[in-house]
C-alpha cells in the first residue's frame, strides 16, 4: 500500500472539477461528492488505479465497484440495457440508481473493478460536482465510498480526510450530501433484483415497473462470498464500537443513536446521544446516519445503542446500513 501521498483538498468548481480530471486521467485516487455519499475515484479502465484504490481502502478485490458516468449515452457504452433496464434509467437518472447490467462487447471498464463478473453496475450521480468531474474527464469513473473498507461512509470531505489522508491524491470538497446513504442497486436480470436497498425507495422503482423487485437468491453469510453487487457483504459500514439494534434502553458507558421525540430509559447516563430525526422524518434520518455514527464512534463508547427505525421507505435502506455495521468481526 503506497501511503505518504500529500493529500491536496480543493473547493468545488471548475478548477476543482479540471484538477480531478487530470489527476484521474493521471491513474491518481480523487475523492469527490455524489448526492449519496462521498466517492473515492478512478479511472475505470486503468486496472493500476483500480488496484490502488483497493489498497487504500483496504477493500477484498472481490467486491465489485459501481462505474460512474456522465449520461445515459456513456452509460450504454459499457452496458445492455434491455427495456426495463432502460425505462428505471430514464426514470431515474441522474439519481442514487445503480443498475447491473450486461457488459457490452469490449466493454472498457477493466475487469478488476467489475471482480471476474460478466455484468457491470452503472451509475450517473446527480451531484453537480460529480458532473462537473465526470464530463471532464470523458470517462468512466468507478468510486466505491471514500473511506476505509467497512468503516461508516463519508458524508463530508473532513471524513474522507480522516480515513484516507495520504493515502490518497486529491479530495474536492462540495460540502454535505444531501441523500446520505448510498444509492440502491437493481440487479436487471431475468427479474429486476433488488441487490441492495438505498437512497431511491423500492416502492418507487417497483410503480415504474409496474411489478415487484425480485429478492436475491440468498443473502451475503459471509464476508468471504463473492456478492453480485456492491455493498452486499455481511460485514459492512461499520464503526469501531460495536453497535446494538432495536434498543429499548441505554445501558452504562453506551452511546445512543436515537431516533424520534421518545426518551429511553437510561438516556442520561448516556455517553453521547445523537438523533437522527427528532421529528421521525426518514429523509433526514437517512442523511444523518452516517455523520451521526462517525461522531459518536469518536466518543469510544463501550458500544454504540441504536432505536428502533421503522422498516419502510428509506428506513429499509438505514436499516440495512445498520444490520451490517451489527455484524459480529
Amino acid at each position: 500500500m503506497k501511503t505518504g501521498l500529500e493529500t491536496r483538498i480543493l473547493p468545488a468548481g471548475e478548477a476543482g472539477a479540471e484538477v480531478a480530471a487530470r489527476t484521474l486521467a493521471a491513474g491518481g485516487l480523487v475523492a469527490f461528492p455524489t448526492e449519496t455519499v462521498y466517492g473515492l475515484g478512478a479511472d475505470a479502465a486503468n486496472a493500476a488505479a483500480i488496484a490502488h484504490l483497493y489498497a487504500a481502502k483496504g477493500r477484498p478485490a472481490f467486491n465489485p465497484l459501481i462505474a460512474h458516468v456522465a449520461d445515459l449515452k456513456a452509460a450504454r457504452r459499457i452496458g445492455r440495457f434491455d427495456a426495463r433496464a432502460l425505462k428505471l434509467a430514464e426514470a431515474f437518472w441522474p439519481g442514487p440508481l445503480t443498475l447491473v447490467v450486461p457488459k457490452t462487447e469490449g466493454c472498457p471498464v477493466a475487469d478488476l473493478a467489475t471482480a471476474g463478473l460478466d455484468t457491470v453496475a452503472i451509475r450517473i450521480p446527480a451531484h453537480p460536482v460529480a458532473q462537473a468531474i465526470l464530463r471532464a474527464f470523458g470517462g468512466a469513473v468507478v468510486a466505491p465510498s471514500a473511506n476505509i473498507s467497512g468503516h461508516v461512509s463519508p458524508t463530508l470531505a473532513a471524513h474522507v480526510d480522516s480515513d484516507l489522508a495520504g493515502r490518497i491524491d486529491l479530495i474536492v470538497d462540495g460540502g454535505p450530501v444531501a441523500v446520505g446513504v448510498e444509492s440502491t442497486i437493481v440487479g436487471c436480470f431475468n427479474a429486476p433484483m433488488l441487490l441492495r436497498p438505498g437512497g431511491l425507495s423500492r416502492e418507487r422503482i417497483e410503480a415504474v415497473l409496474g411489478a415487484p423487485l425480485a429478492r436475491p437468491p440468498m443473502e451475503v453469510e459471509s464476508d468471504d462470498s463473492q456478492p453480485l453487487a456492491p455493498g452486499m457483504l455481511a460485514s459492512h459500514y461499520a464503526p469501531r464500537a460495536n453497535v446494538r439494534l432495536d434498543a429499548r434502553e441505554v445501558m452504562p458507558g453506551e452511546a445512543l443513536l436515537a431516533f424520534g421525540p421518545s426518551r429511553l430509559p437510561g438516556i442520561d447516563g448516556a455517553a453521547a446521544v445523537m438523533n437522527l430525526s427528532p421529528t421521525g422524518d426518514l429523509d433526514e434520518a437517512a442523511a444523518n446516519l452516517f455523520g451521526y455514527l462517525r461522531a459518536l464512534d469518536a466518543q469510544s463508547p463501550r458500544s454504540i445503542a441504536v432505536m428502533p427505525i421503522p422498516e419502510e421507505d428509506l428506513g429499509e435502506a438505514i436499516n440495512d446500513r445498520l444490520r451490517r455495521a451489527a455484524v459480529a468481526r
